[in-house]
């Protein structure tokens, strides 16, 4: 009798498959939500609408919000930032008190030579149950404003499989991803407090495994109109951008994925950006004062 040949050893697993949010949310999404989703989710797949919306981010979103801001704007730390390759996706994690903090922040970068495609996190609410939500994202950010974070505790797995999302599309490369790491506006207080740091941030550097650079950024308004007037006429609140150099986790990164690690992780992006929060105070209170001798100007951008 002969012995059968036993099968060979599995092999390494594959790729892991990027998250269908309209699937996963069949039962609990509207059905403007699903669309809405899925005209989204789409463009970011390579093709002539990724790379349009790519030069739109480029060449008018940031080239507006340059001309918007660069009179009262003062941005230091440029030297920094690693050089981005365009190959390669990173995660930017920013403070919150403004809905314009990191439209600046990116145009920066853009106007760095930064090539990637931008998405950011952002409340499901008018964004993505509207119709006006869906013209916003599309003129003001280009769809940028991605996937949707919902609210509500029954569609809390939707908001993990939005997480998995963004972290396939930074593995698969040539993503920048601004996140908050407070998950919401700090509204009161000072600019200097910070919200506790959302876990969810924390997941999605764990499984994206790209470098995270840290910024702080203080001086913008929540009115379109009043930061718009006051840049035009040259006088207002100095908007100080100070970028960090690459966070270091540490060996964070390579411990056992958990909810406690996730919140550590998140919890140091926080320490990062409040680390750069004391010199910015500094930056600021130098402004109010003549320049020293020797002091470099402040960045203002290219035309």
């Amino acid at each position: 009798m002969q012995s059968e040949t036993p099968p060979p050893p599995p092999g390494p697993p594959g790729p892991p498959q990027r998250p269908d949010l309209v699937l996963i949310g069949d039962a609990t999404l509207r059905p403007i939500e699903k669309l809405q989703i899925r005209v989204i989710r789409r463009s970011f797949e390579p093709g002539a609408i990724d790379s349009t919306l790519r030069w739109f981010q480029r060449n008018v979103g940031a080239r507006w919000i340059d001309l918007c801001t660069r009179n009262l704007r003062h941005v230091y730390g440029l030297d920094r930032l690693p050089k981005l390759d365009p190959k390669k996706s990173y995660v930017c994690v920013c403070n919150h008190r403004s809905f314009f903090d990191l439209y600046l922040v990116t145009t920066l970068l853009v106007l760095e030579g930064m090539p990637h495609r931008m998405l950011f996190p952002v409340r499901s609410h008018f964004f993505y149950d509207r119709p006006l939500g869906f013209f916003v994202n599309g003129a003001m950010s280009f769809f940028a404003m991605y996937p949707p974070i919902f609210r509500e505790r029954q569609r809390a797995s939707l908001n993990l499989a939005g997480i998995d999302e963004v972290a396939w599309l930074a593995r698969r490369g040539g993503a920048f991803i601004g996140m908050h790491p407070e998950g919401t506006r700090n509204k009161d207080g000072s600019a200097y407090d910070f919200l506790p740091a959302q876990s969810g941030v924390g997941r999605i550097i764990r499984q994206a495994d790209v470098e995270v650079i840290p910024v702080f950024i203080n001086g913008l308004v929540n009115s379109i109109v009043e930061q718009v007037t006051s840049n035009a006429r040259k006088k207002g609140v100095p908007i100080v951008v100070v970028f960090g150099k690459p966070v270091d986790f540490g060996g964070l990164l390579e411990e056992t994925p958990s909810p406690r690690l996730y919140k550590r992780i998140a919890d140091r992006s926080i320490d990062a950006i409040r680390e750069l929060s004391v010199e910015e105070q500094e930056i600021r209170a130098g402004l109010e004062t003549p320049a020293l001798p020797g002091t470099p100007p402040p960045y203002s951008g290219s035309p």
